[in-house]
């Protein structure tokens, strides 16, 4: 088949999507409309700033599952390897996988957990709030 015969055929789609057509008339009032015009009370506009988060009684478990624990020492370590601030004093590491382990250990990481439950609500709990198991010690050589 030849270029030519390409041409001759509707493919269903084109290279960019037609243009909005613009209505007679719609280009004189954005003209018009700078704003020069308008009297009137302004608006109130509500801070959501000035309002506090409503703490309700917690519904879940204080302590830290393996699978958020997991969750955030791996992208704290993507983190420090894509050099981030590291928020403890280093002692030799270089790994940022046990760099972010101590983070953990030492409650540094400025991260925020949301846990959803079955209605739709969530509830937010900061890394420095949960209870975190020693069992990684055990993983990465520490005393028992």
């Amino acid at each position: 088949m030849a270029d030519e015969d390409y041409d001759d055929i509707d493919m269903g789609y084109e290279d960019e999507p037609p243009e909005p057509e613009i209505e007679e008339g719609a280009e004189e009032d954005v003209d018009n409309n700078k704003n020069e015009d308008i009297t009137g009370e302004p608006l109130e506009v509500d801070d959501k700033e000035d309002e506090q988060p409503v703490e309700r009684p917690r519904k879940t478990s204080k302590y830290m599952t393996k699978y958020e624990r997991a969750r955030i020492l791996g992208t704290r370590a993507l983190q420090i390897s894509m050099n981030a601030p590291v928020m403890v004093e280093l002692e030799g590491e270089t790994d940022p996988l046990e760099i972010a382990m101590k983070e953990l250990r030492e409650r540094k990481i400025p991260f925020t957990i949301r846990r959803y439950l079955p209605d739709g609500s969530f509830e937010d709990w900061g890394v420095d709030e949960l209870i975190v198991e020693d069992s990684w010690k055990r993983q990465v050589g520490g005393g028992n």
